[in-house]
C-alpha cells in the first residue's frame, strides 16, 4: 500500500500542495492488520461530552453573557472606558468560540451555528445597509456575513481610524441598535446549543456509540476533520494567503479590522484542535479517552513511526512556524506572504495523517465533499 500513498502524494505535489493517499500501517506488535476493536467508545464519548464540549459551551456562553453586559453598558454610556471594556469582552468571547466551533453537531448543526457566528470576510457594505435601512432579518442566509464576531470586529474597529470618531459612530441610535442585535443573537444562539447539550442531546450523543456513519464517533470525527481543513487550515491561513486562488486576499483574514488578533485567534483554534485529539480539556486540563488513546489502543504505526507522535509533532512544527507570523495577518500577507504559505504547508501535512492514516485505522469514512482537492 506504500506504493499508492507515494503515487497520491506525488500527484498532488504536481498541484503545488501536499495531500493524501493510502498508507502502510500495521500494529506495532506485527500481528494482524485488522486487530479486534474493543475500544471503549462510550468512555470516549462521555469524556468528550462532559469534560470538553459542555464545559467549552459553558465557557463560551459565560463569555457571551459578559459581552452582552458590556454592550449594554456602552449603549447606555458610550464613552472610552465602556468601549474598551466592550472591545476586551468581544475578544474574550471570540477566543472562547474557537474552543467550540469544532463541534457542529446536534443543535449547532441543526441551526447552522457557525454560519451565524464566524463567517469572514464580513460584508461591510451589507452591514452599513442594514444599519441605514433599519430593516433586516439576521435569520436569513443572506445575512450570514453581516453578523457574528466578524461583523462586531468591523463595528468596533473598522468604521473609522480614529477611536473617538468610532465611538461616536457606534453610539448613534441605529448603529447601537445593530450592535445590540448582533450581541443578543450570539448570546441567544450559544445558550440554545448549550441548553440542548444539557437537555436530552448529551445522553443521545453518548449512547450512539456504535461504529457506523451515523454514530457519534464517526460524525464528530468528520466534524473535527472538516473544521481543521476548511476553517482552520484553509480559512485562517490558506485562503487569505492565496493557496487556492493564486492571488493573495489579505482582507480575508480573521479579525482584520482590530488588526492584532489574527494570530491569537489562530493559536486558540489550533490548541483546541490538538487538545481535542489528545483528550485534554482546554478549560481545566483534565485528560481522558480520545482519538489519540484510541489509536494507541490499536497499536498502529505508519512506516515505522507511532501515528499519534507524528500527528502531535507535526502540529507542534506548524505552531512554531506560525509564531514567526505578524500578529496582524493582513500585514503579514502584504509584507511577506511566504511565511503564511510555509505555515499552511506545515498544517497541510497533518491532513495526510488525519484524513488518510487515522481514518483508515479507525475505519471511518469521510462524509463531506472535499472542494479544494485535498
Amino acid at each position: 500500500m506504500k506504493f499508492f500513498r507515494v503515487i497520491f502524494i506525488l500527484n498532488l505535489l504536481l498541484l503545488g500542495i501536499m495531500s493524501c493517499g493510502d498508507d502502510d500501517m500495521k500494529p506495532i506488535d506485527g500481528g494482524d492488520n485488522n486487530p479486534t476493536d474493543n475500544f471503549d467508545r462510550t468512555a470516549m464519548l462521555t469524556f468528550w461530552a462532559d469534560e470538553i464540549i459542555i464545559p467549552g459551551y459553558e465557557n463560551y456562553t459565560q463569555a457571551l453573557g459578559q459581552l452582552k453586559k458590556s454592550s449594554d453598558a456602552f449603549i447606555v454610556n458610550p464613552i472610552e472606558s465602556t468601549f474598551d471594556e466592550l472591545s476586551a469582552d468581544w475578544l474574550k468571547a471570540y477566543k472562547a468560540w474557537q474552543g467550540v466551533s469544532i463541534f457542529e453537531i446536534g443543535e449547532a448543526e441543526s441551526i447552522g451555528l457557525r454560519n451565524f457566528t464566524n463567517i469572514f470576510p464580513t460584508d461591510t457594505e451589507g452591514i452599513l445597509n442594514n444599519i441605514d435601512n433599519g430593516d433586516y432579518n439576521l435569520v436569513l442566509p443572506s445575512n450570514f456575513d453581516t453578523q457574528g464576531f466578524p461583523a462586531l470586529d468591523y463595528l468596533l474597529f473598522g468604521m473609522s481610524d480614529d477611536k473617538s470618531e468610532m465611538i461616536n459612530l457606534l453610539a448613534q441610535e441605529v448603529a447601537s441598535q445593530y450592535l445590540n442585535d448582533l450581541v443578543t443573537r450570539l448570546n441567544d444562539l450559544g445558550n440554545q446549543v448549550l441548553d440542548d447539550w444539557k437537555g436530552t442531546y448529551r445522553n443521545d450523543f453518548v449512547n450512539n456509540n456504535t461504529s457506523s456513519a451515523t454514530a457519534s464517533v464517526d460524525k464528530i470525527v468528520n466534524d473535527f476533520l472538516f473544521y481543521y481543513e476548511k476553517y482552520l487550515r484553509a480559512g485562517k491561513i490558506g485562503i487569505p494567503a492565496g493557496v487556492f486562488s493564486g492571488n493573495e486576499i489579505s482582507t480575508s483574514v480573521e479579525a482584520p479590522y482590530s488588526g492584532i488578533y489574527s494570530l491569537e485567534l489562530f493559536n486558540e483554534s489550533l490548541d483546541a484542535v490538538q487538545d481535542f485529539f489528545n483528550g485534554k480539556s482546554n478549560i481545566d486540563g483534565i485528560e481522558g479517552e480520545s482519538l489519540a488513546s484510541y489509536l494507541e489502543y490499536l497499536n498502529t504505526i505508519i512506516e515505522g513511526d507511532d501515528l499519534v507522535a507524528q500527528i502531535n509533532n507535526q502540529w507542534n512544527i506548524a505552531r512554531n512556524k506560525a509564531q514567526e507570523l505578524n500578529p496582524n495577518f493582513t500585514q503579514q500577507i502584504e509584507e511577506d506572504n511566504i511565511k503564511m504559505l510555509e505555515t499552511y504547508d506545515e498544517l497541510q501535512k497533518v491532513v495526510v495523517f488525519l484524513k488518510v492514516d487515522m481514518l483508515q485505522v479507525l475505519n471511518i469514512k469521510v462524509d463531506f465533499v472535499d472542494a479544494d482537492g485535498d
